[in-house]
């Protein structure tokens, strides 16, 4: 039984590591994990990050072509749905809505966002286009109470199922005994260095970071990106507390610096969740993140981590220095963490959820779903 998989944002395959991908990466093994055939149909990519006069219209014929050429390669029988990981202003999904049409087939979408503030401007015609595959979609997967509550108000309630943010903890050396903590507090960042949100996220926490000037840390940075010597001058100033690790592609090596950190700190300036927060909490380290967009269903304050208000570096960094200066807070909260994340977010519960909701809206199943 085949799944045709469309990620208009980033493929599966991609070169360059982010949360997309891995997010991708994980919607595809847990389709896997329900039994499907999972194809990864089109290589095709809708982001526009600057609008220019005709874009739209050019990855619009592209996308046509590609669902006429998807859809002479597949049949109805064959096929069990055309899925699609994120559709949003910027990377709206123009093929999945046709090809569904012209297989016959059921169409679920991943991680559907709306932003009502581009109904207008340069993104207006990028909104549209996104709007029309939610309204299109037979079952819109929610990863978010944010994405939810927004959805509420376009979309009729019955084509909205909830699906928590998740992890695959197998990919993860998790029964490696983490080593206690000597010495500085061993604070920890992952994120790649990218203009706008990312690189306000790397400031914030520079500054948050001065007020805790006085406290006996260290701060490992793992990330690359276009904005890399932006994000170096701005923590200049602490020398060598602070360590750049570059991009670690190798899940052993990120593996190792996750289990070696006692708090992962992250401002996630725009952030849609933040698929990292879970990692660090798998492997039971606490999170200090702000509490943008879905951060909050991936980081629960006060039981796995501490959330502090959009933008505030002053509350960002006396969440910091809190737990900096209380060993057993840190410890219970990152015990806390490594159980929310194997009891609740694990992409088995994930896979069995999907099931669920595959079955109340008629989407067919593998007989060892």
């Amino acid at each position: 039984m085949r799944c045709l998989f469309l990620a208009p944002m980033k493929h599966p395959d991609d070169p360059s590591p982010s949360g997309d991908r891995t997010m991708a990466r994980l919607f595809v093994r847990l389709l896997e994990n329900l039994g499907y055939e999972v194809d990864v149909v089109s290589d095709l990519r809708t982001v526009v990050t600057e609008p220019e006069p005709g874009v739209w219209l050019s990855l619009r014929d592209r996308a046509k072509g590609e669902a006429e050429r998807i859809a002479s390669h597949a049949t109805g029988s064959d096929v069990a749905f055309v899925f699609t990981y994120h559709n949003y202003y910027r990377a709206p999904d123009l093929v999945g809505p046709e090809l569904a049409k012209a297989l016959g087939t059921s169409y679920v979408i991943a991680e559907p966002s709306i932003a009502p503030r581009r109904v207008g401007g340069e993104f207006a015609e990028g909104y549209a286009l996104s709007m029309q595959a939610i309204q299109a979609a037979d079952l819109l997967l929610c990863l978010t109470e944010n994405d939810r509550e927004v959805l509420e108000r376009y979309v009729r309630e019955d084509k909205i199922a909830d699906l928590k943010p998740f992890i695959d903890p197998g990919a993860w050396a998790l029964g490696v005994h983490k080593e206690a903590s000597t010495g500085p507090v061993r604070l920890l960042t992952v994120a790649m260095m990218r203009e706008r949100a990312k690189l306000s996220s790397y400031r914030i926490l520079a500054e948050a970071l001065r007020l805790a000037a006085g406290r006996a840390w260290t701060l490992d940075i793992v990330g690359d990106g276009p904005v890399r010597a932006d994000v170096e001058w701005s923590f200049a100033e602490f020398g060598g507390r602070v360590r750049f690790h570059g991009t670690l592609a190798d899940r052993a090596d990120l593996g190792q610096v996750y289990r070696a950190a006692d708090l992962f700190v992250w401002p996630a300036v725009d952030e849609a969740f933040g698929a990292v927060f879970l990692e660090a909490a798998a492997h039971g380290v606490p999170s200090v993140a702000g509490a943008y967009g879905g951060v909050p269903d991936v980081v629960m304050d006060g039981e796995t981590g501490l959330l502090t208000a959009p933008g505030d570096v002053e509350a960002f960094g006396r969440a910091i220095i809190r737990l900096i200066d209380d060993a057993a807070l840190r410890e219970s909260l990152g015990k806390a963490a490594a159980r929310f994340v194997g009891e609740e977010r694990t992409i088995q519960a994930a896979a069995d959820t999907v099931a669920r909701h595959f079955r109340r809206h008629g989407i067919p199943l593998p007989e060892a779903a």
